[in-house]
């Protein structure tokens, strides 16, 4: 029974990615970026991992899962910020970015630590 389960959300994901790269839904993208296309999918394929990942946080059978999920979240809001910049051509993106990938390779390194049973200054 879990094989149909495995199965089924396969098929899903499958069909959601050929939505995605068939026609993406592009009118909240201002019509005079030359490459809407390419920015829609590449926002909806991060849309669509970051749903994954916290689903995955949700239902993390053990901690360590959920601390990897929290980090992949974390590396793919970098991504969207990068993606964001690019389509609108602002840097301070960028910057959003980059100080989001530094707090949460910081959280993930606190996570670890507290599951693993030491201290903060150890």
């Amino acid at each position: 029974m879990r094989w149909v389960s495995w199965v089924v959300g396969a098929v899903i994901l499958v069909g959601l990615l050929v939505f995605i790269l068939i026609k993406p839904f592009s009118a909240l993208l201002p019509p005079e970026l030359p490459y809407r296309g390419f920015v829609a999918r590449c926002l909806y394929i991060l849309i669509l991992a970051s749903i994954l990942c916290l689903e995955r946080v949700l239902r993390g059978p053990t901690g360590a899962d959920r601390i990897v999920a929290i980090d992949i979240f974390g590396i793919l809001i970098v991504g969207f910020c990068a993606v964001v910049s690019v389509a609108t051509g602002r840097s301070w993106y960028m910057d959003i970015g980059i100080v989001w990938a530094l707090q949460s390779f910081i959280g993930a390194l606190a996570l670890s630590k507290y599951l693993d049973g030491k201290a903060f200054d150890d």
